[in-house]
């Protein structure tokens, strides 16, 4: 497939769309972003063409996507809320897969998650399942690359944690904290979406990185890192998840959904197989030790402020 052809990626001014949108433009001239925040600053200029997602007319969308060969697909949502769902964000994806196919789109390269499953017990894991089966039902190319836990200068779980670190003079774990967990960066799950692109083979990756931590590890780790040890105590999950609500309430945020909990003690996050990435986590957390959690990120602030850049380091 020629590197010359069109390329279109959503959410370009978000979080895992903004590199991949940086990768393709080592070697393209211009791209296309979809995206709900057309006011939060552009770091592309002139070189990305920006566009909504009309999921509410797909006439429009599908006028967008003609011209682009390759779509990357990053659009979703973490939990349920009065504002968005699940099935929301489903049946939009469906939408763009539809539409992309209308207009002649050859290729999508979806970011997904591991241990999705069908029969999956927590909606998040289920539903990524079924957008999995529709865009392999598609009759289009595709690649679809599943991380576990992504890090990277704008993230949101690596940042809190050594936010609450800095934060509290104690940090509590779920249960016994043995749960694994394998982070990519950012940067590393962008260069390989780019590089599925740029073929026609139908492919499902695992994409972790290079090291694989307990959860108890992990945050022992970034305390150490940071200057910031901290005593780690053992709490029963419901005790956890009512800490994490208290936590959330006063914060105007979600921290942690019962399910992301439960998923996270089930190892859902940990997938055996060889890692796609290269960055370790911890060079990358040394690296950024001195500012690593310094303020607390909302996922609902990002939600509902589509004016103002995600924060990075």
């Amino acid at each position: 497939m020629s590197s010359t052809l069109g390329h279109a990626v959503t959410g370009a001014f978000g979080f895992t769309g903004k590199y991949i949108a940086a990768e393709l433009l080592k070697t393209e001239s211009t791209i296309r972003t979809l995206t709900n925040s057309f006011n939060r600053p552009n770091p592309f200029g002139d070189r990305i063409e920006v566009f909504p997602y009309h999921f509410d007319n797909p006439d429009n969308l599908t006028r967008v996507l003609e011209g682009v060969h390759v779509l990357y697909n990053t659009y979703w949502v973490r939990f349920n809320h009065p504002r968005f769902t699940f099935d929301q964000a489903l049946e939009n994806c469906k939408i763009l897969i539809n539409c992309a196919r209308k207009a002649g789109v050859e290729r999508i390269v979806h970011i997904s998650i591991v241990n999705n499953a069908l029969d999956s017990n927590f909606e998040y894991f289920q539903k990524k399942a079924r957008l999995e089966k529709e865009i392999q039902d598609s009759g289009l190319s595709y690649a679809i690359l599943r991380p576990a836990v992504l890090f990277g200068s704008e993230d949101i779980l690596i940042n809190n944690i050594a936010w609450a670190l800095r934060t509290f003079p104690v940090f509590f774990v779920f249960g016994t904290g043995k749960y694994r967990l394998q982070p990519i960066y950012v940067g590393d799950l962008a260069q390989l979406a780019v590089q599925h692109g740029r073929t026609l083979e139908n492919t499902v990756i695992q994409a972790i990185g290079p090291e694989t931590y307990t959860f108890y590890e992990l945050v022992q780790f970034i305390g150490q890192t940071t200057g910031k040890p901290r005593p780690i105590l053992r709490v029963p999950p419901w005790a956890g998840y009512w800490l994490t609500r208290v936590a959330g309430y006063f914060l105007g945020d979600v921290l942690l959904t019962r399910d992301e909990i439960k998923g996270l003690m089930a190892e859902l996050l940990y997938v055996d197989a060889p890692p796609a990435g290269t960055t370790r986590l911890s060079q990358w957390v040394s690296s950024h030790a001195h500012t690593l959690g310094r303020q607390y990120r909302s996922e609902l602030k990002r939600r509902s402020d589509r004016n103002s850049p995600y924060a990075g380091y």
